[in-house]
């Protein structure tokens, strides 16, 4: 053995009892089946075909034609012992015009995927918005835009309850409602596509979407179906690049505050963060007392999709700043200057095939925070965490050694958090298979699965393997080195090691 180095041990890091295990998809980034069953166009359908917004002109018209094999893929899932499958709901597929009468071959496809699933035994979450909002609605009066979204989606949510509320019994409302705010309306990398008001029209939007959970919410606990429904929020750490810099600290936490707190703390402390309200004045939308009472408590868990982490510090007059880590996108003006912070990363930093930095202790940081500012009393359910790797050939996809190194660090981290207080209750893998990656089309590989796009010939990769015996056995075994890797850049243990 060399000078300095210690030998290799294993560690068996056992989770809580009932903890819940499961992989992700979404509607459009695998159905395909665009144009079968009555489904009409979503807003994704629309911005695919406007050259040069996606990579290689692709689209989810195809995608994974689950839509024709989901019979399959559930038999999949069962092989590998998957406890929990979440998935999204077609909003233009269930109601081809946006609101009125349920397709009945809509709602028979996902009749039949949902016995499918609880015949294998395969528990389903079930999520009613994930990006893919009716064209027609977007047509009609902008969409997100534009309040009368809200009393769509209560509709929309209401058939979806009725429909498949006797056997699904995990819902969450939207999808990274960030997401469908600030990247749809102030990047505009997302549909649908806007860019043109960055200062206001992502608060506007953010604003109905709340409000449309919130009714949604409402609407499901009326009916008293049974079961749970919440919100998962996206959201990146945010560390201080100086943790004894109090500009470093609070340019920190308006990280958190704009990426998180937009959407948690109406939900969990009834209206924005101060910060908000302070640096956006007017352009911030106001909740009515009514709508403040609705929105508070109307989460039953705290949903989380979590994939990376950055330092911040403030920007400089005169510096170049607001930088969308997650896209590799520099924005100027509008809701990315309102936070008014630089990010940077840590040169030891690996980074997934999307460029997004490998830091699984930004996670477990991430938790603690969500437990001590929300408390949230169903617990924290990681609803999406994973990484994109370049894999050209099959061969290269099937032993994905990197992507099972990036699950043993991030879920030594999440048992980490678990030990230190934070109630974490779930976690699902994303993806379940290799799909429509938004914007970058087919050309990033998210899935514990291969697809083959040409054949739609599916294999099992190395990381499901990894993932399944986990879940089989509720334990994580973790080699010393990959524990050590998981804390690469972590400031606590620079300090402890000077």
């Amino acid at each position: 053995m060399p000078p300095g180095k210690s030998a290799k041990t294993e560690s068996k890091l056992a989770f809580p009892a009932g903890f819940l295990w499961g992989t992700a998809t979404a509607s459009y980034q695998i159905e395909g089946g665009a144009a079968s069953g009555g489904r009409t166009a979503s807003i994704w359908d629309t911005y695919c075909a406007i050259e040069g917004k996606v990579a290689n002109g692709d689209s989810g018209a195809v995608a994974c034609d689950h839509y024709h094999k989901f019979k399959d893929d559930v038999k999949l899932m069962k092989s590998l012992g998957l406890p929990a499958y979440r998935f999204s709901l077609s909003w233009s597929r269930l109601l081809p015009q946006g609101r009125g009468e349920v397709n009945a071959e809509g709602a028979a496809f996902y009749n039949a995927l949902i016995d499918a699933l609880v015949a294998e035994g395969i528990e389903p979450l079930v999520t009613l918005y994930h990006w893919d909002l009716p064209q027609c609605l977007e047509d009609e009066y902008g969409g997100w835009l534009d309040k009368r979204i809200v009393d769509d989606f209560e509709h929309y949510a209401a058939c979806c309850f009725e429909l498949f509320g006797d056997r699904c019994k995990r819902w969450l409302t939207l999808n990274e409602p960030w997401c469908s705010a600030a990247i749809g309306y102030a990047v505009g990398e997302h549909a649908p596509g806007r860019s043109e008001a960055a200062a206001t029209e992502p608060y506007v939007a953010g604003h109905h979407l709340l409000l449309a959970h919130a009714k949604a919410v409402a609407k499901f606990r009326a009916l008293n179906t049974g079961g749970a429904i919440g919100i998962t929020l996206n959201c990146d750490w945010r560390e201080p690049r100086d943790a004894t810099s109090a500009e470093d600290v609070a340019a920190a936490g308006r990280g958190i505050d704009w990426f998180l707190g937009w959407f948690a703390h109406p939900i969990w402390k009834g209206d924005y963060p101060a910060t908000m309200r302070q640096r956006c004045g007017e352009r911030l939308p106001t909740f009515t007392a009514d709508e403040q009472q609705l929105l508070l408590g109307s989460s039953d868990f705290f949903g989380l999709n979590h994939y990376s982490t950055k330092f911040v510090q403030p920007r400089k007059e005169g510096e170049a700043g607001g930088n969308l880590s997650m896209w590799g996108t520099e924005q100027s003006g509008g809701y990315f200057d309102d936070q008014n912070l630089i990010e940077s990363a840590h040169p030891a930093w690996e980074q997934t095939h999307m460029g997004w930095d490998v830091v699984p202790w930004g996670l477990c940081k991430l938790l603690l925070h969500i437990q001590s500012t929300y408390a949230p009393k169903g617990g924290i359910l990681i609803t999406e965490n994973g990484c994109a790797v370049d894999e050209p050939t099959v061969a290269a996809a099937v032993s994905d050694t990197f992507r099972v190194r990036f699950y043993q660090m991030y879920l030594s981290q999440v048992h980490r958090a678990i030990q230190a207080g934070a109630d974490v209750r779930a976690y699902f893998a994303w993806s379940m298979m290799d799909n429509f990656e938004w914007s970058h089309g087919y050309t990033k590989r998210f899935g514990i699965v291969h697809v083959d796009y040409a054949t739609q010939v599916r294999t099992p990769k190395a990381s499901a393997k990894t993932l399944a015996t986990v879940w089989r056995t509720n334990v994580l075994e973790i080699s010393s080195d990959v524990a050590e890797a998981a804390l690469v850049g972590e400031p606590e243990k620079a300090a402890a090691s000077e």
